[in-house]
């Protein structure tokens, strides 16, 4: 071996240990980034160059060493399984979120609840039985029905709005959705261009995998790594992102609550040969099954389930209330006719449409036919329909009950699956992510190489200057 062959070997070792600094700088440099992988740089020998020959060549040794890429220290796995419970914990938090929202909405139990408006209606009806020539018990009992009614249809309106609030949403997500689709092709273009030239695709790839996640956090959407680089993804079994190609997603369906029922909002393909999207997880997935209309199998939205309670009220007190007070007369004899009103019109929810057919508490019909004008006995009856076994506030309290221990268990369920989440989100942390501690000790080891190296090449150079420059001029 040479001495001009030793140079060629320290000079390897000085641009290895180059690169290595470079890698090292690169990892602290983005030791705060989103989604960033910490690196390394991949070393190997460089062996001698050996010839077969008749005769022993003697002693030879390597010729340095040399990067043979950067590697990316990422877990498919580990990130594998933050997609999966990302998925499931974003489906779970949205629905946790829309029956958390909604119970807000009805403010039971409380003085200011639907449940306390039927209480002071129905004490206000037993009011006019002990007092039924008095106008002012009436006048309670017209402003409570007043109240009451409006309290119906204020509940029904904060349904509707925030079941149009969640469709809005979820056509943002929808263009979210398809953006990224559209975003990851062309990622998976460029890495796949990189890695057949020979390039470092790395950061490309860490933008790659951020997509992925994002994708599976919104439609729950799997991910699989193929042999160039580049990722498929897919969305119930179809295709949504392939290659450089991506596929677009509608939202679909009735922009309404009313039309839910019959036509729910749904996300289809954009190309029609592919159907319907069957989503798997993810915020969409706990948004469309919010979105749906009532079932009569209680497996429809929870929205629409809320007002389909609130329309089941106000008929319920229309019917009720007015199937008594229609039998009873007024002190001067006139008979009674209906206390509640519903719009004639069919499009009008009841919720909606309930209002206090009554303008004058004389005209309220507290007593039965020939009983006298001080008999309040019919509203005495109206005021215990209240306490009855299939009474309104039952059908309310139940629907309240139910929606109470729903929006618990929901909690619970996006609680536990969050945290199951964040486990998984710090597994592939623990190996995917810059140790500031590491990295110095590494620069620290790859500087003292470079030095070494360094040092190799002057005491090469001075033996050669000694060989050059001295040599048989010694004693002259």
């Amino acid at each position: 071996m040479s001495s001009f062959s030793t140079l060629s070997t320290a000079l390897s070792s000085l641009h290895t240990q180059r690169a290595a600094l470079d890698v090292a700088g690169q990892n602290i440099a983005n030791a705060n980034t989103v989604g960033y992988t910490r690196q390394r740089a991949e070393t190997s020998s460089v062996s001698a160059t050996a010839a077969a020959s008749r005769f022993s060549s003697g002693l030879t040794v390597g010729q340095g060493v040399k990067v043979t890429g950067v590697a990316r220290l990422g877990d498919i796995f580990a990130d594998a399984r933050v997609r999966s419970s990302t998925s499931l914990a974003a489906d779970l938090a949205a629905r946790a979120t829309t029956l958390t929202r909604l119970e807000s909405t009805i403010s039971e139990p409380g003085d200011k609840g639907l449940s306390a408006q039927l209480a002071q209606f129905w004490a206000g009806w037993q009011d006019v039985a002990n007092s039924p020539g008095s106008p002012a018990p009436g006048q309670v009992v017209l402003e409570s029905a007043n109240i009451l009614a409006e309290g119906v249809a204020t509940g029904y309106r904060a349904v509707r709005t925030q079941w149009d609030e969640t469709r809005a949403q979820s056509v943002a997500y929808v263009e979210e959705v398809n953006s990224a689709a559209a975003s990851l092709a062309e990622l998976n273009d460029a890495i796949r261009s990189v890695t057949v030239s020979g390039g470092n695709a790395n950061e490309l790839m860490d933008k790659r995998d951020l997509l992925s996640t994002q994708l599976a956090e919104l439609t729950g959407a799997t991910t699989r790594l193929q042999e160039d680089g580049t990722v498929t993804v897919s969305v119930g079994g179809n295709h949504l992102v392939s290659g450089d190609t991506a596929y677009r997603i509608n939202l679909v369906g009735s922009t309404t609550l009313v039309g839910a029922a019959a036509d729910g909002p749904r996300l289809e393909w954009e190309r029609t040969s592919a159907g319907p999207v069957t989503l798997d997880g993810g915020l969409l997935a706990g948004n469309l099954a919010s979105l749906q209309g009532e079932r009569s199998d209680r497996s429809g939205g929870a929205l629409a389930e809320a007002a389909a309670a609130y329309n089941k009220l106000a008929t319920q007190l229309h019917d009720r209330v007015n199937a008594v007070h229609s039998t009873g007369t007024t002190t001067v004899g006139t008979p009674g006719g209906s206390f509640f009103a519903l719009s004639v019109d069919p499009g009008t929810p009841a919720a909606l449409g309930l209002t206090v057919a009554v303008k004058d508490p004389a005209d309220i019909a507290a007593g039965a036919p020939g009983n006298g004008a001080y008999d309040g006995s019919v509203a005495d009856e109206i005021g215990r329909i209240g306490a009855s076994a299939d009474s309104p506030d039952r059908a309310w309290s139940a629907f309240v009950v139910d929606l109470g221990v729903r929006t618990q268990a929901a909690m619970r369920s996006a609680e536990v699956s969050e945290q199951s989440r964040q486990t998984a989100s710090l597994v592939r942390l623990s190996g995917s992510s810059v140790d500031i501690d590491e990295e110095t000790v590494n620069m620290l080891a790859f500087q003292r190489a470079y030095q070494g190296a360094a040092r190799v090449l002057t005491t090469v150079d001075e033996m050669l200057d000694t060989l050059i420059n001295r040599t048989g001029v010694v004693g002259r």
